[in-house]
């Protein structure tokens, strides 16, 4: 195991490419924006689907 978490150390220092400042900043809002987009989308499925449900009970208990 710990031979596992050394190289696993060493790989990050040495073969990991990382992005710059910039690159991350940039891609950390691209991610928040579809995050939302997507969590807005979510919701309003689950409106509608709530919606239809409630209106099929209400028919079917009269």
């Amino acid at each position: 195991m710990l031979t596992y978490v050394r190289e696993s150390w060493e790989e990050l220092k040495n073969n990991v490419t990382w992005l710059s400042r910039e690159q991350a900043s940039s891609l950390m809002v691209i991610v928040a924006v579809f995050s939302i987009l997507f969590a807005l989308a979510t919701w309003g499925v689950d409106s509608v689907f709530s919606k239809l449900i409630q209106l099929y009970f209400d028919n079917l208990i009269g």
